[in-house]
């Protein structure tokens, strides 16, 4: 298992969940629940989420074969959503409409969607297809650390990097996961075909 850590697949699989997850992108909402009133457990946060992802991670997988559907053309379909993201994030649109009734802030909205929603479960599984899963599982609790103090230290970062600063982070990780989202549909499109 060691013997597949591999540091660019490392580091390509964390840069993807970190675009994915968007921490930083993530900071006026959580200033803003905070505002509200709606506080939340930052490790308890980050834990669940972790767990969640751990849990699709492995489990998803055997969803998808309960529905007769291979990783494959689970990373084109997945593709397109994080296809979606990335434009929200580029156009400053929404297209994923996050409404629900829980008003407890540490699971919705911080939990799920914005650490473990959809895109993190889709490209979780997406990865898969192209990264050895230890080289997977780092990248995820690297980024679990990082959720973990930007959440400790949001006013901090928020001050740090700007209002401008975030707007760029978010600005450049989508351009970055529309790349990611192409060579996903086109590494899998093709084998699909070759497949046919």
């Amino acid at each position: 298992m060691f013997t597949s850590i591999n540091f660019q697949e490392t580091l390509s699989a964390f840069i993807v969940l970190f675009a994915v997850i968007d921490i930083f992108g993530s900071i006026p909402i959580i200033i803003d629940l905070r505002n509200k009133g709606r506080d939340f457990s930052p490790l308890k946060a980050t834990l669940i989420s972790f767990s969640l992802m751990i849990l699709f991670f492995y489990g998803g997988e055997i969803v998808l074969q309960l529905f007769q559907v291979d990783i494959a053309s689970f990373a084109v379909a997945g593709s397109f959503v994080i296809f979606l993201m990335a434009l929200e994030m580029i156009l400053d649109i929404e297209i994923f409409k996050n409404q629900g009734p829980i008003k407890e802030a540490t699971l919705i909205p911080l939990v799920f969607p914005l650490l473990a929603g959809a895109g993190s479960f889709t490209t979780l599984l997406s990865l898969r297809a192209e990264y050895a899963s230890i080289n997977i599982l780092i990248a995820l609790l690297l980024n679990a650390v990082c959720v973990y103090c930007v959440l400790c230290m949001t006013d901090k970062v928020e001050r740090l990097l700007g209002k401008g600063g975030i707007y760029f982070t978010r600005k450049f990780f989508g351009i970055i996961l529309l790349a990611i989202a192409v060579r996903l549909f086109t590494t899998n499109i093709t084998l699909l075909l070759g497949e046919g």
